[in-house]
């Protein structure tokens, strides 16, 4: 799966978080991913931890936070409108 598949599974919905980016619209942000394997917590343990969550959820987390750093487009991520 390529960095534009994988940034597909990213979305943002105004009344979710205020619009902060989430996993294929559930209510798993983004930043909290990347937060829980800074500190250290493996892949496995976020899969057991998160059963609604998949492999490729996570390597979509690190390609929007490489694109972000990188200044690349995130095209891709779906932007939900508020209903």
């Amino acid at each position: 799966m390529d960095d534009t598949d994988l940034l597909k599974r990213i979305t943002i919905n105004p009344v979710i978080f205020g619009g902060k980016p989430i996993i294929r619209g559930m209510r798993i942000k983004v930043e909290n991913i990347l937060a829980l394997l800074e500190q250290g917590v493996t892949i496995q343990e976020l899969l057991e931890e998160y059963p609604d969550l998949e492999l490729d959820d996570i390597r979509a987390c690190l390609a929007f936070a490489r694109a972000l750093v990188a200044n690349e487009s995130i095209e891709a991520i779906n932007s939900e409108a508020a209903q």
